[in-house]
């Protein structure tokens, strides 16, 4: 049990990191470029595409890159309708199952079918097709099997930490012992 405890610990710890260290940071970059890019539009009365793209792409990295230490918060949006009642070994037999048979086959999903779409655009550097636009697409596309790969860890550590709640072992016991 120690070891499946040292796993959940590990995978915590990195998307705590990329939380903190990469998500943070560049959700503060995408504010900077919003707010340049409400500038130009409203003082200026121009725009870039590149700024424009530049926005959603900043977005999109945060979305995918955040998810699993949204998920390790326990910040994505469910229907608590049912689960707010349970308890908490019907919350870990809700997570465990959510896991197993949803969170992780989707998951794969995406990250099978989007290795190929990521392949073919970093093996040719892929840009925008927009004059003027971010010659780097293809590190958004990057993103999204990079993204899912880490939501994948954060739902084995969600699945590994509901296991041992079911199994009555709350993770940390043995350090308090």
């Amino acid at each position: 049990m120690n070891v499946l405890e040292n796993v959940a610990r590990w995978i915590d710890a990195i998307n705590e990191w990329i939380g903190k260290a990469v998500v943070a940071w560049v959700t503060l970059g995408l504010v900077l470029v919003v707010f340049v890019d409400v500038v130009m539009r409203y003082l200026f009365n121009t725009s870039y595409v590149f700024t424009q793209e530049l926005e959603w792409h900043l977005f999109g990295f945060i979305f995918l890159i955040g998810a699993g230490y949204t998920l390790l918060h326990d910040g994505h949006v469910r229907v608590d309708i049912i689960y707010q009642r349970y308890g908490p070994k019907g919350r870990a037999w809700t997570n465990l199952i959510g896991v197993i048979f949803f969170l992780l086959p989707g998951c794969f999903m995406v990250v099978i079918t989007s290795w190929k779409f990521m392949y073919n655009s970093w093996s040719i550097l892929e840009g925008s097709a927009d004059p003027g636009g971010i010659p780097y697409r293809f590190l958004l596309k990057g993103a999204i099997t990079l993204g899912f790969g880490l939501l994948i860890l954060q739902g084995i550590s969600l699945g590994i930490r509901s296991l041992l709640q079911l199994l009555g072992r709350e993770p940390g016991e043995e350090e308090k012992s």
